[in-house]
């Protein structure tokens, strides 16, 4: 977890240690702060002008606005908007039809605990089926491995993935490249696959016709047969795969693979995240590196290529710290001193880059750094933290000339419960026999590494070695990894669908005479959807605002709907760099003192309360909930399941009764859809299902003609029940939209409806041509439409307001011609109540035009010229369109949707006019509610500030003040270096961590950030205020009324006083900073511990295969190709 707040290590170096201060130095103290006052008094006196002129007293406005005259228009505009979306939308009679059914309805609160448990029982048993099959997988690589005899001159044509289907000047088949035939599959997202066989590929670096690539190919042909049962037995399997520790990687269905730009296969499968954690158990590790002197130049290239090559090996469930050593030891992360930090995502990049920063000098002394390392890892040991599986020492060198025997005598020796990986660095020998002996005795391999294309295979030999113990102890544990993205998916699905995991195993050598070797033939693995997973927990059952989630052991994010992995560059969709570590309390902010999380990592099962700020319409808005969390664990998975259903109306389930025979005749209506991504019936298992709609299958279903199709039978009966309830609504908009030759209004564009099981109905009154707004109701607008994700922003928006009272929603994006919006979306909510419960049965609505409003508003707020304005104070008669007004509609978040100006529609009125937004923000008609983003993405370039300016009241401009004297006082003495005056390493440390995460990045790349946003929301209990503001040589009058039954205001200003001395307020995020990086220990992981325990007793291990030079193959694509590898990296 990416954890907010400060963790020492053992040995953390101590703040504010004292030094004598010389008086030389404090002279240059008294002239630093008398600089920095100087640096202030602009400031200050702007400061003292804002907040003395607002305590000022009032004087006369300069324009009296009647506060009966705008009551009167706001009552007007009102009423005849109300009629308007009243009449159009049809709730009246949508409302009546479900009123008259409530005698036969029940309403069924939904147990959370039982339904969390039952959700995880079918989820337990599905992923079982996944482990099953890599099971059998498994089974048959070792047993074709026992009965295989290796053969050095074997010759064998295989399908290989990248030459398939090639064909040479000749027209005949290239080498390895046969006729393979491909067909799109709509189970593997449309791409071209052949369902009867897998095909090998094999990463640039690795020759295809190696006597080891051959012979492991031919014996893992084997499982073909095993790929093609697993899918028939379960028809929801992906991909299966085998890869193999010499580099092959099997797959099917087989694929044609697509080399990159360059021609380059990068693709290795010994690197993947599922590899690595099934070859080796969870592991502590200490990178020891030699930066002294004769590490220069080509050397320390390849030394710190190693580093992050053993990086990249590490997972979520390992521990590492990296130590450089010439005369002094190092921790090249001043922060991490003393300890082990996770390798999660972020931490492994922070130490990437301070490896970058990393320079070679003086004299190399590894005995010390040895022993720290030995120190760290056995205080770990002792106290039960980290890993608790594997230890082990990374040593990297070009020689080692101590008397280093005695540090492993001392710390080592005689358990050898840490092994020492040696890496020399180099093309000399002359310390090969030394650097060789420190890995044979400790248990480790040593490898020498001369070019940087040797990196990549020398590092994988060291999985191999901890793998051993699992080898000869036959020890098959199963991995479940992080969520990993599948790029297929990016267009078709929810973001936070996108998502995979992998379940994955070893495939050990069963072989008598190579058994105490431990040899480690490869992994099996088969990716799961999550989306798979979240079938199994179906919205209907969870509310409006419910959802389900799943999280794992380590506390990060699988699946959740506020997850977003991606985000825009440009015009393209990419991968957020730390998509797969979002931690849940990142997600579910609201846990602050992390009870959720604590529980749901621990694998308890239990219920949660919580009050929560829901950010939605891409967080410009805010819904106050109080949720009910109900989790449990998923058996015989690191998986834990999270449910929230909503208190009140969210925790009921409505069920209606009527016949098959009525429900399915008023389905065939043509305005009638389903929730695509909801599962009616389960479609994508029989190939002749597949191009069913979810509406198509339930009416086979229903009429007998598939027999086959298994349909949730409780939805579908919601869903006729719904149908013949709604029906009378396609009649009614038909009328409607007929007789509007004469009587037509302007700008109703559109009738929709929705209900709880997904039903949605929809009306034209303009030709679809003539829609403002084309993709509303369309899978390309995700908010408006039912989603496995969330019910659509509508229907959310208004089940949070009393039914009847109608929600108007304009939405941020511009038009495709790049103007302001055009639509404005209007919704109420529908409900029942049955023995004291009320539930949310659908929500209806109207999509109109921007000018119908404002033709409305300009002309409820127009007085004639002839008005008798002899008992009025002020303006009259007053018109909206004059040039001493100014008139906003604005919403309850303080978004204008009218305004004389056009362009200033979906805009803040805090960024039109600041004087009026901070008014009343003073005055509590408004409140500010702090939201925070811990998704975002800031550019690295400089600090994000957040362009608003403070709400001047005298109060918090006094504190906002101060808070800006102190804060400015800090960036001053670390700008001018003051804290020497404390202690030098100090300063260090706070810069390291500072600086580090934004050194050596493009300055306008987009990087992982938290920030925190302001979002703005009405106190409907004010249903109107007046003000004057007084602005300098002039004040300003303003007048708010609330437009009934509606969430939105009336605002009018006057338009002749200059109020720009108050700054504008403004909703950007501003990035958050913290100080320190540290991660805080996660809980150890149970499933290790067994592991843990065969690695410390496995004697049988054959440690005499400790390693050797390094050796390059006799074949010429394999001589040449370190060559160019390397010359090209230089060149990079």
């Amino acid at each position: 977890m990416a954890d907010k707040h400060a963790v020492s290590g053992p040995n953390a170096a101590p703040w504010g240690s004292k030094r004598r201060t010389t008086g030389k130095e404090f002279v240059r103290l008294i002239l630093l702060l008398i600089v920095w006052v100087w640096r202030m008094l602009p400031g200050l006196f702007l400061w003292l002008f804002l907040s003395c002129n607002s305590l000022l007293p009032s004087i006369e406005s300069q324009t009296k606005i009647p506060l009966e005259t705008v009551k009167s228009w706001a009552d007007t505009f009102g009423a005849d908007l109300h009629r308007i979306v009243t009449k159009y939308s049809g709730s009246l009679l949508l409302q009546k039809k479900y009123k008259d059914v409530e005698p036969t309805l029940k309403i069924k609160e939904v147990d959370g605990l039982e339904l969390v448990k039952k959700f995880s029982e079918e989820m337990e048993s599905m992923l079982h089926r996944k482990v099953e099959a890599v099971e059998r997988l498994v089974e048959a690589a070792e047993d074709a491995d026992l009965y295989h005899a290796f053969n050095a001159s074997l010759v064998f044509d295989y399908y290989n993935a990248v030459k398939i289907n090639e064909k040479d000047e000749n027209d005949n088949y290239v080498e390895l490249g046969n006729e393979f035939i491909l067909e799109p599959n709509e189970h593997f997202n449309n791409l071209l696959v052949n369902t009867t066989y897998s095909d090998i590929q094999l990463p640039t670096n690795v020759y295809n016709k190696d006597p080891d690539i051959l012979n492991g190919v031919y014996m893992s042909e084997a499982l073909n047969p095993i790929f093609v049962d697993n899918f028939e037995r379960d028809p929801t399997l992906t991909w299966q795969y085998f890869g193999s520790s010499t580099g092959f990687f099997r797959l099917y269905p087989g694929i044609k693979w697509v080399p990159d730009e360059n021609g380059v296969l990068s693709f290795d499968c010994r690197n993947r995240g599922w590899y690595i954690q099934a070859a080796t158990s969870p592991k502590d590790i200490v990178i020891v590196v030699d930066i002294s002197g004769s590490m220069k130049g080509l050397r320390m290239t390849i030394a710190k290529h190693t580093i992050v090559t053993i990086l990249d090996t590490l997972g979520e469930n390992d521990f590492v710290n990296i130590i450089a050593y010439n005369d002094y030891v190092h921790f090249i992360e001043p922060c991490f001193k003393g300890i082990l930090v996770q390798a999660d995502r972020d931490n492994r990049e922070h130490f990437k880059q301070l490896v970058d920063e990393l320079q070679a000098k003086g004299v190399g002394t590894v005995n010390k750094a040895l022993i720290e390392s030995f120190k760290i890892l056995r205080e770990f040991r002792d106290a039960g933290q980290g890993g608790l599986c594997n230890q082990a020492i990374m040593l990297i060198t070009d020689g080692a000339m101590e008397d280093y025997e005695v540090v492993f005598e001392k710390y080592n020796w005689p358990d050898r419960k840490v092994r020492v990986f040696t890496y020399l660095i180099g093309r000399e020998v002359s310390f090969a026999k030394n650097v060789k002996w420190i890995a044979c005795n400790n248990k480790g391999y040593y490898t020498q590494i001369s070019t940087l294309a040797d990196v990549q295979e020398n590092v994988m030999e060291y999985l191999h070695v901890l793998s051993r113990p699992m080898v000869i102890n036959h020890d098959h544990d199963i991995i479940w990894t992080e969520a990993y993205m599948d790029s297929a998916l990016f267009a078709s699905q929810a973001q936070s669908l996108l998502l995979m995991t992998t379940v994955a195993m070893p495939v050990f050598s069963k072989k008598n005479e190579t058994r105490s070797h431990g040899i480690l033939l490869g992994v099996v693995g088969s990716d799961v959807p999550l989306r798979e997973l979240l079938k199994l927990a179906p919205r209907y059952k969870l509310g409006v605002h419910g959802y389900a989630f799943l999280n794992t052991n380590n506390g990060y994010i699988l699946s959740h709907p506020d997850l977003r992995p991606l985000y825009r560059d440009g015009k393209k969709l990419k991968p957020k760099p730390n998509y797969n570590s979002v931690d849940l309390s990142e997600v579910e902010w609201e846990d602050s003192d992390e009870v959720l999380r604590s529980a749901m990592i621990t694998g308890e099962t239990g219920y949660l309360s919580m009050d929560v700020k829901v950010p939605v319409d891409k967080g410009r808005r805010v819904l106050f909930l109080t949720n009910d969390y109900f989790f449990t664990d998923i058996n015989d998975t690191p998986f834990s399941l999270g449910i929230v259903l909503s208190r009140g109306h969210g925790e009921y389930i409505l069920l209606g009764n009527t016949t098959v025979e009525e429900g399915l005749h008023d389905l065939l209506h043509p305005d009638l859809t389903l929730a695509n991504e909801w599962i009616y019936c389960i479609t994508d298992i029989d190939p002749d299902h597949r191009k069913l709609s979810q509406l198509d299958a339930v009416i086979r279903f229903l009429t007998g003609e598939e027999p086959d199709l298994e349909c949730d039978e409780e939805l579908v009966q919601e869903v006729l029940f719904d149908a013949v309830v709604t029906a009378p609504m396609e009649a009614y908009w038909t009328a409607l939209a007929l007789s509007l030759n004469n009587e037509v209004e302007e700008g109703v564009e559109m009738a929709f409806m929705g209900t709880r099981a997904g039903l949605m109905r929809s009306a034209f009154y303009v030709g679809t041509e003539k829609l403002s707004n084309r993709k509303f109701l369309t899978s390309e607008d995700k908010e408006s439409i039912f989603t496995m994700d969330h019910f659509p922003l509508w229907y959310r928006r208004a089940a949070e307001h009393p039914s009847g009272s109608f929600i108007y929603s304009i939405p941020f994006e511009e038009t495709s011609d790049g103007g302001p919006p055009e639509v404005v979306t209007v919704s109420t909510s529908v409900t029942v109540s049955v023995g004291g419960k009320t539930g949310i049965a659908a929500a209806v609505g109207v999509l109109i035009k921007l000018e119908l409003l404002q033709n409305k508003l300009w002309t409820a707020t127009q007085q004639p010229n002839d008005t008798d304005c002899s008992g009025v104070e002020g303006l009259c008669p007053l018109n909206c369109q004059d040039d001493t007004l100014n008139c906003f509609l604005i919403d309850n978040n303080g978004f204008i949707l009218v305004s004389k100006v056009s362009k200033q529609a979906g805009k803040f009125l805090g960024e039109v006019d600041g004087s009026i937004m901070t008014q009343l923000f003073n005055m509590g008609m408004f409140k500010e509610v702090k939201m925070y983003d811990y998704q975002a993405m800031c550019k690295s370039h400089h600090h994000h500030h957040s362009g608003a300016r403070p709400l001047l009241s005298p109060i918090y401009a006094f504190l906002a003040a101060v808070k800006w004297l102190i804060t400015d006082f800090l960036i001053f003495l670390l700008e001018f270096n003051i804290s020497s005056f404390w202690h030098s390493d100090n300063l260090a440390d706070a810069k390291s961590v500072f600086h580090h995460a934004h050194k050596h990045k493009k300055h306008d790349a987009l990087q992982p950030c938290d920030t925190e946003y302001p979002v703005f929301v009405y106190e409907p209990t004010i249903k109107e205020t007046n003000g004057i503001i007084e602005c300098g040589d002039c004040s300003k009058m303003f007048v708010v009324q609330q437009i009934t039954n509606s969430n939105l205001l009336l605002l009018v200003t006057d338009a002749a006083c200059d109020c720009s001395v108050f700054p504008p307020v403004l909703l950007q995020p501003k990035e958050v900073k913290y100080i320190f990086l540290l991660q805080l220990l996660p809980l150890c992981l149970v499933y290790c511990l067994i592991t843990c325990e065969l690695t410390f007793n496995a004697f049988r291990e054959n440690a005499q295969d400790c390693g050797g030079a390094a050796e390059i193959s006799a074949s010429l694509p394999l001589l040449l190709l370190p060559l160019g590898t390397t010359a090209l990296l230089l060149l990079h």
